[in-house]
């Protein structure tokens, strides 16, 4: 069960390797978690991310997951929760696909939108329903302000985030009232291996900071998070721009 701050002492993330996610186990370990699976693609990268984990005290699983297999998803999430009430989902799976190929290449584009989106659906509404089984417990989803306005740079990207923002925040109405806590994390550029290629934009954060961000919006019950909150406002303003004029901009 989560402590009087709302915080999880047990962690299921979805995307076992990502390191937003890690930073945020690592954060959640160190303050109360205690049993964390994480769930990805077998890997070395998976099995080293979950003893650096084990380093710090925690209680941690692997299990095989594939967000582009939504038919195996309700086996493979069933058994984590068989075992065990989860406190915390956390679904940071995703990838930013590469925007000048996936225009040339459709079926590159339709995998960041199955990644991104429709696996995220699958898994999330899975989540979701156990969660709601249990009374209680949080389903954390990291979206991105690329979901807030599609830009010419990477609108495949941003139109999946757009998709799985949208989802996360009906599916937070849908759960309101049963003890389930939805919150949406959306963070700017983040300093990531992902992100490593990409020129640095301004307010870019870290993913330390970034769970930094998600525990404070656990203990406050948050809806919805902005990393760093000043992009709440820089995101509000580019929303209302006028197109032509946001065209113009060098984003």
């Amino acid at each position: 069960m989560k402590d009087a701050f709302g915080l999880p002492q047990s962690l299921l993330v979805l995307g076992g390797t990502s390191e937003i996610a890690l930073a945020t186990a690592r954060r959640l370990i160190i303050r109360r978690t205690r049993t964390v699976w994480l769930a990805g693609r077998p890997s070395l990268a998976l099995e080293q991310a979950a003893e650096g984990l084990r380093d710090l005290g925690a209680d941690v699983h692997t299990v095989a997951f594939d967000a582009l297999d939504p038919d195996s998803h309700e086996a493979v999430l069933g058994k984590v929760f068989a075992e065990g009430d989860i406190d915390m989902v956390l679904l940071a799976f995703g990838i930013l696909g590469d925007q000048a190929r996936d225009e040339r290449e459709p079926v590159s584009a339709v995998r960041v939108a199955q990644t991104n989106y429709t696996g995220a659906v699958s898994a999330g509404l899975i989540s979701a329903r156990a969660l709601q089984s249990q009374g209680h417990g949080s389903l954390v989803v990291l979206s991105s302000v690329a979901g807030e306005r599609a830009r010419r740079s990477n609108f495949i990207y941003g139109s999946s985030k757009a998709g799985l923002d949208t989802f996360t925040q009906g599916l937070g109405d849908a759960l309101h009232g049963t003890g389930v806590h939805v919150m949406v994390v959306r963070p700017g550029f983040v300093r990531t291996r992902m992100t490593a290629a990409l020129p640095e934009t301004p307010l870019a954060t870290t993913p330390e900071a970034v769970a930094t961000a998600v525990e404070l919006g656990l203990r406050r019950r948050s809806e919805t998070v902005w990393v760093p909150g000043a992009l709440r406002v820089v995101m509000a303003a580019l929303r209302h721009m006028p197109r032509a004029v946001f065209r113009r901009l060098p984003v």
